[in-house]
C-alpha cells in the first residue's frame, strides 16, 4: 500500500506523528510554539518566564476572569504581578476574592478593583467592608449561574434561562451593587426577564466574557493543552474558554505528546500564554480527622443542640442517594450516616464521592470541600469543573440538599445570604441547590435567633434565597413538614418540649400532624 506524504512548512510528512511534531519551532525571548498543519489553524502559545511580562499589557478598566475557589486553584503569582503593574479600575469576575492577605484580597487592599462579580464574600473582611461602605461595586450572582454565564460566554451563547433565583432579588432587581456613603443604594441591580416553560418559571441570564482570563492549572504541554488537578479545576475550566486572552499559570510544562489526548481538560485553542510557577498553595481551612473527632464531642449546650438537629437530619439520608451537604452544621451529618447505607456526597466545587477529613499526612491543598476544608475522596470518586457541578444540581440529579437558614416562611421560602446594609456573605451555591423541584430541601437551624426572635415566620423579612423551596425544617425543638400551599405541619417534638413551647417559639401558625412523634435521632458510627 502506498504511503502518502505531504510537505508541511517545508518538512516532509509521514505516518509517524512524532515526525510531524518536529515541525514545531521556537522563537522570541518568551518562546512561541507554532504548528501549521494542513487540517488546522495556526496555533500559537507564548511561554513566559516572568509573571509581570505575562500581564503587563493588561490595561486599566479591563474585565478579568480569575479562576479559583477560595484559595484553591488561584493564579496567585499572576495576581501578585498585577500588584506590580499597578493596573486599576478592574472588573474582576471570580467566585470569591480570596482572603484579606492573599489572592484577590491583595488587589482589594490596593483598591485596584472597581467591581467584583462573585457569588460569595465569605470571611474576607476587606471585601465586605469596602462593599458596605460604598468603596466597591459588587454584583452578587448565584454560584451555578456564575459558572454557566461564563460557560455560555465561552460557547458564544449570549443568554439563557435558569430557574435559579426566580422570585428573589436576582430576579426582581434592586439588590445593592453599590452603596452610597450614607448606606442608601447608589446602583441597584436590574430586574431579569422571566418566562414560563412547561409550567416552570425561569429568568434570563446574560453571558459573561472577559478581556483576559488568569488561570491556574497543574500541567500544560508546549502547545498549550492544559490539565487541572482535583478541586483546583473549579472555575478555571469555564473561564479559560471565555476570554479574548487566556494566561495560564502551571506547575509544570511538559513536552508535546506527554499528555494523553483523553486526559486534556482545556485544548490549546483556548490558551494564549503559559508560565511555569512555583506556588505557595495556601490552605484556607486546614481540617484533619483527629481535630474533627475531638470537636465532634458535645461540650456545651449549644454543641448538644446542634448534635440533636444533625442526628435527626441524618435520618433523611437514604441508601443510594446523591446528596449535597451545606457549609457548617449540615456537614456534621457525615459522622452519623449508618454503615449499612451508601450515600454519595457531592460538593459543588467539583467532587462526587466526597470522603472523610484527611489525616495530617493526607492533606492536599488542591483537595477541599465547598467550605474550603481539606478532605479526601472515596474510591470511585470523580472531579469536574464548576459548570459541570451545577449542571448536576440544576438538572435535578441531586436527591437531597441540606443547608442552614436565617429565616424560613411557613410556605417554604428560604432566606440565608444577607442582611441588607449590615452583613453580606453572598448566596454561594444555595440559590442553585434549592432551585430544582427534583431535589428535597432540608433546612437545619436553631429555632430562634440569639435575641430570642422567631426565625420561622409568616413571611421572610430578609432577601430570599429561594421561593417555596423548603420541604423539611429541623430545629433543636421539633420537625416541620412544609406544604407549599397549606403551610407547616408539626410532625415531631424533641424531648423536653411541648406543643405550647413550639407555638410560643414560632412566628406563624401551623397544623398538628394526626400522630406527633418523638424527634428521631440517628446513631453514631
Amino acid at each position: 500500500m502506498a504511503v502518502t506524504t505531504r510537505v508541511i512548512n517545508g518538512h516532509r510528512g509521514c505516518r509517524n506523528a512524532r515526525n510531524l511534531l518536529k515541525t514545531l519551532v521556537g522563537c522570541h525571548q518568551n518562546v512561541i510554539y507554532k504548528s501549521n498543519f494542513s487540517t488546522s489553524r495556526t496555533c500559537c502559545v507564548e511561554i513566559f518566564h516572568d509573571h509581570v511580562e505575562a500581564v503587563k499589557d493588561i490595561p486599566d478598566n479591563s474585565t478579568l476572569l480569575i479562576g479559583g475557589f477560595g484559595l484553591c486553584g488561584i493564579p496567585e503569582n499572576l495576581i501578585d504581578a498585577l500588584l506590580e503593574t499597578g493596573v486599576k479600575n478592574l472588573t474582576a469576575v471570580s467566585n470569591n476574592a480570596g482572603v484579606d492577605s492573599f489572592g484577590l484580597g491583595k488587589l482589594l487592599h490596593t483598591r485596584q478593583i472597581k467591581r467584583m462579580i462573585s457569588s460569595y464574600v465569605g470571611e474576607n473582611q476587606t471585601f465586605e467592608r469596602q462593599y458596605l461602605s460604598g468603596e466597591l461595586e459588587l454584583e452578587l450572582t448565584p454560584q451555578g449561574t456564575l459558572a454557566e454565564r461564563i460557560r455560555a460566554g465561552g460557547a458564544g451563547i449570549p443568554a439563557f434561562f435558569s430557574s435559579t433565583g426566580y422570585g428573589t432579588l436576582v430576579h426582581r432587581g434592586g439588590a445593592p451593587i453599590k452603596y452610597n456613603k450614607n448606606g442608601s443604594i447608589e446602583i441597584p441591580s436590574e430586574p431579569r426577564e422571566s418566562r414560563t416553560f412547561d409550567g416552570r418559571s425561569y429568568i434570563m441570564e446574560r453571558a459573561i466574557t472577559g478581556d483576559y482570563a488568569l488561570i491556574k492549572a497543574w500541567k500544560a504541554d508546549r502547545l498549550g493543552n492544559v490539565v487541572f488537578s482535583k478541586t483546583a479545576w473549579n472555575f478555571n475550566g469555564p473561564m479559560a474558554r471565555a476570554a479574548k486572552t487566556t494566561i495560564v499559570e502551571v506547575d509544570e510544562i511538559v513536552e508535546v505528546g506527554e499528555l494523553h489526548p483523553e486526559h486534556i481538560h482545556i485544548p490549546n485553542i483556548y490558551v494564549h500564554r503559559l508560565i511555569q510557577s512555583k506556588c505557595e498553595k495556601r490552605i484556607e481551612r486546614m481540617t484533619v480527622s483527629d481535630d474533627v473527632a475531638e470537636s465532634d464531642k458535645p461540650q456545651s449546650e449549644g454543641d448538644r443542640m446542634r448534635e440533636r438537629i444533625i442526628r435527626r437530619a441524618t435520618l433523611e439520608l437514604k441508601d443510594g442517594m446523591f446528596a449535597n451537604l451545606g457549609i457548617g452544621m449540615p456537614m456534621l451529618a457525615t459522622s452519623y450516616i449508618p454503615e449499612n447505607i451508601v450515600v454519595t456526597l457531592q460538593s459543588e466545587n467539583g467532587i462526587l464521592g466526597l470522603g472523610p477529613f484527611p489525616t495530617k499526612d493526607q492533606v492536599d491543598p488542591e483537595l477541599i470541600n465547598a467550605g474550603k476544608q481539606t478532605v479526601t475522596v472515596l474510591p470511585g470518586a470523580s472531579f469536574f469543573s464548576s459548570d459541570e457541578s451545577f449542571a448536576m444540581v440544576r438538572g435535578g440529579h441531586i436527591d437531597l440538599t441540606m443547608l442552614g437558614a436565617m429565616q424560613v416562611s411557613k410556605y417554604g421560602d428560604l432566606a440565608n445570604w444577607m442582611i441588607p446594609g449590615k452583613m453580606v456573605k453572598g448566596m454561594g451555591g444555595a440559590m442553585d441547590l434549592v432551585a430544582s423541584p427534583s431535589t428535597k430541601v432540608v433546612v437545619t437551624m436553631e429555632h430562634n435567633a440569639k435575641d430570642g426572635s422567631a426565625k420561622i415566620l409568616d413571611q421572610c423579612s430578609l432577601p430570599l434565597t429561594g421561593k417555596s423551596c423548603v420541604d423539611l425544617i429541623i430545629t433543636e425543638k421539633c420537625v416541620f413538614e412544609v406544604d407549599m400551599e397549606q403551610g407547616l405541619v408539626l410532625t415531631e417534638i424533641a424531648e423536653g418540649f411541648s406543643v405550647q413551647d413550639i407555638v410560643d417559639a414560632t412566628g406563624c401558625v401551623f397544623e398538628l400532624a394526626s400522630d406527633i412523634l418523638p424527634m428521631g435521632q440517628a446513631g453514631g458510627n
